[in-house]
């Protein structure tokens, strides 16, 4: 689906009456803004600012890899709908509400019952989210949608059992029960901690990446 007359701006403005909700600041990190297109908002993910330099197609990359993933989600109320993309943007349904990190101590088991069951049915389409954080779930009338899927994958159907498959279903299941325990209150249980649990090498891989990059910062600071 291309839809050129998605309302972009310069870097220097915005649409007439858009709101700015993030400025992209860090590499392949788009401006994100809500514009009004056809009379109902838009959020749209701008990567115009890469037009023209190397990092042109790994921009193009990103906008077609997450409107793949929103398009296999369609009509499904934990996500947004796709509405449009170009070559470098990307235009999704706008979803009012709050972010769960909005709403600590409002959200109850409820909400995330419902979280717990929409990750099941992700995971079961052999899709994983990978950056499942309280700004990323906005609770729309009760029901959360997750958002922002620049890093979800799709594992093809005969990987769906590797290594790596089952470590990136691990990591969001253990993000889930970070967010609920930290939202609502609830901590998990033995069973659950032991489920998401990694095992020990990936922790020491992990853990000693972590040590190299602080004294890598040590060191240039």
């Amino acid at each position: 689906m291309d839809v050129p007359n998605l309302p972009l701006h310069r870097r220097s403005d915005l649409p007439a009456g858009a709101r700015l909700l993030k400025r992209g600041e860090r590499v392949l990190e788009p401006d994100v803004y809500v514009a009004d297109k056809g009379g109902r908002p838009v959020v749209v993910k701008d990567y115009r600012r890469y037009r023209g330099t190397p990092l042109s197609l790994a921009a193009r990359l990103l906008v077609r890899h997450e409107a793949g993933i929103l398009r296999r989600l369609s009509g499904w109320r934990h996500a947004p709908a796709l509405v449009g993309m170009g070559a470098l943007a990307l235009g999704m349904e706008f979803i009012p509400g709050e972010t769960l990190s909005e709403s600590a101590g409002q959200v109850g088991r409820e909400v995330f019952d419902q979280l717990q069951a929409a990750l099941r049915k992700l995971h079961s389409e052999g899709i994983t989210h990978n950056d499942l954080h309280g700004t990323n779930v906005v609770v729309s009338a009760g029901v959360p949608v997750l958002i922002d899927f620049t890093s979800a994958w799709r594992t093809p159907a005969w990987l769906r059992h590797s290594f790596l498959s089952k470590q990136l279903r691990r990591s969001d299941w253990k993000n889930l029960l970070k967010l609920r325990q930290r939202v609502a209150g609830i901590a998990p249980t033995p069973e659950q901690i032991a489920r998401v649990a990694e095992p020990r090498w990936v922790r020491g891989i992990r853990n000693g990446w972590k040590r190299a990059y602080r004294g890598s910062k040590t060191i240039r600071a």
